[in-house]
Formats: C-alpha cells, sequence, structure tokens
C-alpha cells in the first residue's frame, strides 16, 4: 500500500497518538509506553510545533479521499546534539499497516518536501539497532550509516544506528 498522503497532526489525532505512544508493541524499541496521561499533552505540543513550523508532525493518511484513515505519523525536526543543530526524522507505523511500504512512502514524501523547500539541510534518523524495518527504511532510501549512537527519547537512552542524507540525494 504506497497510495498515501500527509497532512499535519490535529486533535482529532488523539485516538491515534494513543495506539502508537501506549502500545508496548510499538514502543517496544523506545524503551517501552508511554503513559496514557500525558498523550494529550504531547498531541499538544506536537499540535503547536506543527502549527509554529517549528516541526513538521504529519499523520500518514491512507486514502487521499478519507483524512480520516491513519496509519501512523512521520515527524521532521531540529534540535541540539552535542552543541550543534540538527534536523532529525522519526516515524511510527501501527501494527495492522507494517510490511506494507508505507513507512518508507511516508519517509519519502517528506524528504522530498524538505528537499523541494530547501529547509532542514542534512536529515538524521535514529532508529534502534533491533528495528529492523526502519533500518532497511533507511538503507533503501539513500540514508548513510555513520555509526552506532545512544539516543536519547522521553528521557530513555536507547542504542540506536545513526543514519544521515541529504534530502538533494534521496533515490
Amino acid at each position: 500500500m504506497r497510495n498515501i498522503a500527509l497532512r499535519e497532526v490535529a486533535v482529532s489525532d488523539a485516538d491515534v497518538y494513543e495506539r502508537m505512544f501506549c502500545d508496548p508493541t510499538m514502543m517496544s524499541g523506545l524503551g517501552g509506553p508511554l503513559p496514557r496521561s500525558g498523550i494529550r499533552a504531547k498531541l499538544q505540543h506536537d499540535i503547536d510545533e506543527a502549527t509554529s513550523g517549528r516541526a513538521w508532525i504529519c499523520m500518514i493518511r491512507l486514502s487521499r479521499g478519507d483524512p480520516t484513515a491513519v496509519g501512523g505519523n512521520v515527524v521532521l525536526w531540529a534540535h541540539e546534539s552535542h552543541g550543534m543543530s540538527i534536523s532529525e526524522i522519526g516515524w511510527m507505523v501501527l501494527p495492522e499497516f507494517q510490511g506494507r511500504g508505507i513507512g518508507k512512502a511516508a519517509v519519502r514524501l517528506l524528504l522530498r518536501r524538505a528537499r523541494d523547500a530547501g529547509r532542514w539541510g542534512v536529515v538524521h534518523a535514529y532508529p534502534g539497532i533491533t528495528n529492523t524495518a526502519s533500518n532497511a527504511i533507511c538503507r533503501t532510501l539513500g540514508f548513510t550509516l555513520a555509526g552506532r549512537h545512544d539516543a536519547v527519547f522521553a528521557g530513555r537512552s536507547l542504542p540506536t544506528n545513526h543514519w544521515h542524507i541529504n534530502p538533494i540525494n534521496l533515490t
């Protein structure tokens, strides 16, 4: 299933956020599920970041005709790392839609947007070292593996692979 589109995150995504961030299986590579009590605040934070333009936080629409059919998200944002500002991309695909090329298509779409907008520069990705599917997305889209990295997500240190790509070189 590759006929997807991206749309900005919205208040109506609360249920999808809960399914993504509170599911033990989905969050196994990110240190475990987040508490349900914090999901509304996370969603509002993400909406604020997207609305301000500080981040591109997009929901993966599965059908161009039905904006409520969502399979996950893809996010691009800037942050400080070792005293430098870097751009990072991350994605999550709900379990029932995994293995269909949705994540790869969504990452490609957002990187094309970055390329076309001339924004973000080199983009980094940090999938968990055991996340075979996400590492395969990086490899097949032409990211370069820079090595291992201990990334922090939700205050948790996680062993990851560090990939990077300049969107102008997107395959």
